[in-house]
């Protein structure tokens, strides 16, 4: 049913916000809505990510994993609708550690994220049991939940490209990869045949009347004009709390830079058919006697000597010999500025390559041999307990879906819905109350952050 009446300005056309306008017209029917973007769609941080997706939040309650379940639910409906032209796999996220003290927290989170809806644990600590190893392609008819195993001769068989030293892994399951870039046209060409304009411009300003919102202004150019709007999105990434302050709405998020390195993976070192790989352990980066001596010699580069935390990534990216391999360590984690382009990181690739090898182990042939690494990356924008912000701001007509994190495309189309809803004033579902901005108001909310943890995120 088409709702005419309530005339609705996306701000920021990532994809955030083209799946709120999707979710919006295609599936509320709302007829009058535009989005605002300076820069191409989809272009600024959402064509950056590693484009994974899993249900895999051991968090402190089901919420993340409702919402989860809920978006990938409706990233697999369309991909099933096109013919799977985002290029889903559920080939999973494999966690790996070679520290024996990490396999007994390695359960207990499986078992409380089992507990909260991510699927069944099944624990592999003999070589004879079966464990199934992922699909290269697809996602229809594979298993749910995690695998742990504990078997060496089991790791060696199914993941040799791990570290000899590895003494177990969890492979979570309804987890995988696709394109952003196709899951963000599919919903963009979707809500632009539903009437959803585009529009090359800036929000500068928001007009309210009687304490509601009124009109958003926007430069095109060096022209200015002001758009009519009952209702006025905030889905700006990395832009969304200085967006925010035009209403003076001062939003609890922080930004962190990350960044990722793509480069051909010409000898082979992580199999084609791999899952994400994850490493689980602090580290120090491996250099030769020769290259700590050089960098202990200069106060700048001493700090390369350190031990790094965990968290590396890696991921194949295509197939055949030209096939790619993505590398991401993220261990400069902190607050920062915004500023694009992204400030130079020189040591980034070399440091990410070093702590790859630790996990993969084939990745030391490239070491001083000139990878040609392709450097791109983006900001995190995330609140304290690293939950979004989906639902109303305090301006009446003003929302809020944003404070991704890194978890943007797999959360994509869960979060439009729910904002859909909001706007719709359609039924919310259980998990809603858990991403508005006023849960902050609510003392026995702030109390439950002191001991929030890590819910096992990296």
């Amino acid at each position: 049913m088409a709702q005419a009446a309530k005339k609705i300005v996306i701000c920021g056309a990532g994809i955030a916000g083209v799946a709120a306008a999707y979710y919006l017209a295609v599936e509320y029917g709302h007829d009058n809505v535009v989005l605002i973007e300076a820069a191409d769609p989809l272009s600024l941080t959402s064509d950056k990510s590693t484009e994974g997706y899993r249900n895999w939040w051991p968090g402190p309650d089901q919420a993340m994993t409702a919402f989860m379940n809920r978006s990938i639910d409706l990233i697999e409906a369309i991909a099933r609708a096109t013919g799977n032209r985002i290029a889903m796999n559920r080939r999973g996220y494999l966690f790996a550690t070679a520290e024996p003290s990490t396999v007994a927290r390695l359960e207990q989170l499986a078992r409380t994220a089992e507990q909260l809806g991510t699927g069944p644990v099944r624990v592999h600590a003999e070589p004879s049991s079966c464990y199934r190893p992922p699909a290269a392609t697809g996602f229809e008819e594979a298993p749910t939940g995690a695998d742990i195993i504990t078997e060496p001769t089991l790791i060696r068989r199914h993941f040799p490209q791990l570290a000899p030293a590895t003494v177990a892994v969890l492979h979570a399951r309804r987890a995988g990869w696709l394109s952003a870039q196709q899951l963000g046209m599919v919903m963009l060409e979707g809500a632009r045949a539903k009437g959803v304009k585009l529009l090359r411009a800036k929000v500068v300003g928001v007009s309210l009347a009687g304490g509601r919102v009124n009109a958003v202004e926007i430069e095109q150019g060096a022209e200015r004009q002001s758009l009519p709007a009952d209702a006025f999105v905030i889905a700006a990434g990395p832009m969304q709390k200085e967006i925010a302050a035009l209403i003076g709405v001062d939003l609890p998020v922080f930004a962190e830079r990350h960044l990722k390195i793509s480069f051909q993976d010409r000898l082979g070192a992580v199999p084609r058919g791999s899952p994400m790989l994850i490493w689980l352990d602090r580290q120090r980066l491996p250099w030769s006697e020769e290259e700590r001596a050089v960098l202990a010699a200069e106060p700048e580069t001493r700090w390369l000597l350190e031990e790094f935390p965990a968290g590396v990534h890696a991921r194949p990216e295509g197939g055949g010999d030209r096939g790619a391999l993505l590398l991401l360590f993220n261990y400069e984690a902190g607050a920062t500025q915004v500023v694009f382009p992204l400030p130079e990181a020189p040591h980034y690739a070399e440091i990410a390559l070093r702590g790859a090898a630790r996990m993969v182990p084939a990745l030391a042939a490239y070491f001083g041999v000139g990878v040609r690494a392709f450097i791109d990356g983006g900001y995190y924008v995330k609140t304290r307990e690293n939950r979004p912000l989906i639902g109303p701001l305090p301006v009446e007509g003003a929302y809020i879906t944003g404070a991704f994190s890194g978890f943007g495309v797999m959360a994509a189309c869960a979060a439009g819905d729910l904002l859909a809803r909001h706007i719709s004033a359609a039924a919310l579902p259980n998990y809603a109350p858990a991403f508005v901005l006023e849960r902050y108001g609510e003392p026995a909310y702030q109390a439950r952050l002191a001991d929030w943890g890590d819910g096992g995120q990296l």
